[in-house]
């Protein structure tokens, strides 16, 4: 006995399903948890530590020697190697760094003939300590140790003036740079790891984004399959229990089948590699195709070409472009027959599925999640998705680039 005609509800447009209203999902965590660095991020910082702590024991050197020290064994190179070895510790201790330091050069003035200046034997650890948010107290310190130089160094307006106000002038304006400085870097650091968070609800959004098309064909196309086998065991139940068993039978499975990817799907959001088995490919179109059949379109499969080098999200998106086309084709079109093509070239893989349903070349397309979504998804992996009427029937083609290669 040849299957009843399943009944359908008449549609106003093709793939013209409403978009559900979803509530905004927020990221998997209330917040950002600080995360430790990379081993290769720690490694570079102490790097940078380590060039820095020995360019100011050099420099901190060679600039006593050039103003006039004659003895650095006796107090410069015991400074400079108390200076460089404090910005060891400059990241965690910035505030700490800088005082002590403040305290080095203090005790050196006092304990030797050094007329070089105040602030830049420190200049590491202004900068580091203006970056951090006591920067009003680095200010503060600077301009106390800038004063306090200024009184030191007044013995000088008696011979020159001019070379009293070149001094403190210099060191007032190397502080104010150092300041300037740090509070730039600050304020750079805010703006990349704000970069960074926004990359990150992106790639958060891109993902809910991803899961909900995925949810989306598995469930309009377990729908669409298991209403059909619905309609047919309805129809047959008196007459042909059997065949209605049979009908059941098929829905239960393709049923068991959504069920099973959506658990593999969602085990994608969840912390840990628990429920993270691989999204149906290439070789599951075989099966989507028997569903097709099953439920009582005549499904015609050809493959061209060799799947070898299809990547596996191409794959994947392949396998949805069918699936979501064979669903509509069930649910809207009244369809008997379609035919799906796909081509593997060497640098893209072609999609085309082609009905027999309802197609008016006049007829507007109406845009719906399903389409949407296809077009989207296709989009991403840098390819381009038609879909529209053609003379008796409804065509879907879409082509999309492998890996390395662009269309």
């Amino acid at each position: 006995m040849a299957e009843p005609s399943p009944q359908r509800e008449p549609v106003s447009g093709r793939m013209a399903e409403p978009s559900p209203q979803r509530e905004p999902v927020s990221g998997r965590t209330a917040g950002p948890s600080p995360q430790r660095e990379p081993a290769s991020v720690r490694h570079s910082a102490r790097m940078v530590d380590g060039v820095l702590a020995t360019l100011t024991v050099i420099g901190f050197t060679i600039g006593a020697i050039a103003a006039g020290v004659h003895s650095p064994w006796q107090g410069t190179i015991p400074l400079a190697l108390f200076l460089g070895g404090l910005l060891l510790l400059r990241r965690r201790r910035p505030m700490t760094v800088l005082l002590l330091s403040i305290a080095g050069i203090f005790v050196y003035r006092l304990t030797s003939d050094f007329e070089g200046g105040w602030i830049w034997p420190a200049s590491v650890a202004y900068f580091t300590a203006a970056a951090s948010p006591r920067v009003r107290w680095v200010a503060v310190i600077g301009v106390a140790q800038l004063v306090y130089s200024a009184v030191d160094f007044r013995w000088v307006l008696d011979r020159s003036t001019g070379r009293f106000v070149i001094h403190i002038a210099g060191e007032g304006l190397l502080l104010a740079f150092l300041l300037a400085a740090g509070v730039a870097y600050a304020a750079a650091q805010r703006w990349r790891e704000r970069l960074r968070e926004t990359d990150s609800r992106a790639r958060d959004a891109e993902e809910r984004l991803r899961v909900s098309r995925e949810v989306h064909d598995i469930v309009a196309h377990t729908l669409a399959v298991v209403g059909v086998h619905l309609n047919v065991a309805a129809d047959t139940l008196q007459e042909e229990p059997a065949e209605a068993a049979a009908a059941l039978r098929m829905a239960q499975e393709v049923r068991n089948r959504a069920m099973a990817d959506l658990a593999s799907l969602i085990g994608v959001l969840r912390e840990g590699p628990d429920g993270t088995a691989p999204q149906p490919g290439l070789a599951s179109l075989g099966t989507l195709i028997a569903d097709a059949r099953a439920a009582g379109l005549g499904v015609i499969f050809d493959e061209r070409g060799t799947p070898s080098g299809v990547p596996a999200v191409t794959a994947v998106a392949v396998y949805r472009i069918v699936q979501e086309s064979l669903a509509n084709t069930l649910k809207h079109s009244g369809a008997s027959r379609a035919e799906v093509t796909i081509g593997y070239q060497p640098r893209s893989v072609t999609v085309e599925i082609v009905d027999d349903g309802r197609g008016d070349s006049g007829s507007a397309v109406h845009e719906g999640h399903g389409l949407a979504g296809m077009r989207e998804r296709v989009r991403a992996l840098g390819g381009a998705l038609t879909a529209g009427t053609v003379p008796g029937g409804f065509a879907v083609r879409a082509e999309i680039p492998v890996a390395g290669s662009a269309l």
